[in-house]
């Protein structure tokens, strides 16, 4: 049990996955872990908040230009969990994670620094892979502490941990960034993750398995970011006057003939970014596809959200930053209910039925605000369905990802999976942008976002009834 410890004179033993074990309970290396996650999940949407003091802090820059500040770091971030997993499991997860908590802080201070947006876009990709070195090392430490029994509860708490930074990190945003500007959107960062690198110098112990060395495919990883780069890029752009319809045609086939040739050099090289093994589990399989089309919806949300309340109902922004708040607060105790519920009965009764719940939030937001600022009436119910939609579906996804994979892959599955949500991120961005970073918005041009807020969660519920996540047998 996790609650027995080995005598004083007995060091503790490594376990199959190559992590010892917590000498006494499993939850201060969880807590370690989980300080690092929630900084880059936090880190991942409070710029939805900052966007527009971003903007005016750098004026010579269209909406376009600045929507890189969101998607540099998604794109590069998607691109390097990959690798950065199997890195974790094959060089070492606590070296992975401290290094990766490094240099996201020192890449975050250079953010707050940046002088201009050429800057700021380059802190921002320094600023990604630090956070894709110690996403996946995060999962395998925790995976590694808990005894098969708890892990359920574990994912699902880890997921939650991320799932409220990313749901708080608008309002948290908004704060922050109206009372002392923007660059402290990074500074933020600082405290907090040298209270982790403090806490996981003692806490983590270190796995390495030499054995299992691979090496980096830079190919593949090339051919991801100008993929999912290009795409993005023709969408964010496509009302720009900058840009030709040609130029961002060429953009876009770019983007298709990478992401092909990714796939088919995947198949073809021995030491592939992406396993495509992987996706011959059908759980595996659909539950990432799932994982995207929520991914995409997750970000047009959240994005969307503060372009209504500051721009249709004329909020300041730490009025809308406090408006979105009471959604996100139904996050973590969700999580935990729908964590403990799923360790008996599986994640799939919660995927589908989050998802539902997610579409009727967007179905709400669809229908019920009007021009006139009403909160409480036409704001708040859709607000806490999102909640509870987001605290049932976003952690679920990470625990229903890794539940038939085998042990050695927990790093690289789970990576695969934050990816698959990122490169979503990243064409929610673009798809706001496009409908709503023209300038001055009404009511009528959100139509077509929550149309496709609502098509989108039910596509995921659909892609969840297919996943079979009941539990291992012991």
């Amino acid at each position: 049990m996790d609650s027995t410890s080995p005598s004083a004179t007995t060091p503790p033993a490594i376990t199959p996955t190559g992590v010892a074990p917590a000498a006494a309970s499993p939850w201060p290396v969880f807590w370690v872990a989980s300080i690092a996650v929630f900084l880059v999940s936090l880190d991942s949407t409070m710029l939805y908040a900052a966007f527009g003091a971003l903007r005016d802090g750098f004026p010579e820059a269209s909406a376009a230009d600045m929507s890189w500040v969101l998607n540099a770091y998604t794109v590069v971030f998607a691109a390097m969990l990959i690798p950065s997993g199997g890195l974790a499991d094959t060089h070492g997860r606590k070296r992975m994670f401290m290094g990766g908590v490094v240099l996201f802080l020192a890449a975050s201070a250079a953010c707050g620094l940046a002088g201009s947006e050429g800057w700021l876009i380059a802190a921002r990709v320094l600023q990604a892979i630090g956070a894709a070195l110690l996403l996946p090392a995060s999962l395998s430490i925790v995976l590694a502490a808990f005894p098969a029994s708890q892990r359920s509860v574990a994912v699902s708490l880890w997921g939650a941990v991320g799932g409220l930074a990313a749901a708080v990190g608008p309002s948290l945003g908004a704060f922050v960034v109206d009372v002392a500007g923007w660059p402290w959107a990074f500074y933020i960062n600082l405290p907090l993750g040298a209270l982790s690198l403090w806490f996981g110098a003692g806490l983590l112990k270190e796995s390495v398995r030499p054995d299992a060395r691979r090496r980096v495919d830079g190919v593949g990883m090339a051919l991801l970011v100008v993929g999912v780069g290009a795409l993005a890029l023709a969408i964010v752009q496509s009302e720009s006057p900058a840009w030709r319809r040609g130029e961002l045609a060429v953009a876009a086939a770019v983007g298709v003939i990478a992401l092909v040739a990714f796939v088919a050099w995947a198949r073809a090289t021995p030491h592939p970014l992406v396993d495509l093994a992987l996706f011959k589990h059908r759980t595996y399989r659909y539950v990432n596809l799932a994982t995207f089309s929520f991914g995409i919806a997750f970000a047009m949300m959240f994005f969307a959200f503060f372009f209504y309340m500051m721009g249709v109902w004329r909020y300041s922004l730490p009025q809308a930053g406090l408006a979105v708040t009471p959604g996100p607060l139904l996050v973590v105790p969700t999580a935990i209910v729908t964590g403990r519920l799923a360790a008996r009965m599986g994640h799939r009764p919660f995927l589908v039925g989050g998802a539902l719940v997610y579409a009727a939030s967007g179905l709400w937001f669809l229908l019920a605000p009007g021009a006139e600022p009403a909160y409480l009436r036409d704001w708040l119910p859709g607000l806490l369905l999102s909640g509870i939609g987001v605290g049932m579906v976003l952690p679920a996804l990470s625990g229903a990802a890794v539940n038939r994979l085998p042990a050695q892959h927990y790093a690289v599955g789970s990576a695969v999976n934050q990816a698959t949500r990122q490169i979503g991120g990243v064409l929610g961005v673009a798809i706001t942008v496009l409908l709503l970073g023209h300038g001055a918005v009404s009511h009528a041009d959100f139509s077509p976002l929550y149309i496709g807020h609502v098509g989108l969660a039910l596509v995921t519920a659909l892609l969840c009834l297919a996943v079979d996540t009941r539990p291992k047998a012991s």
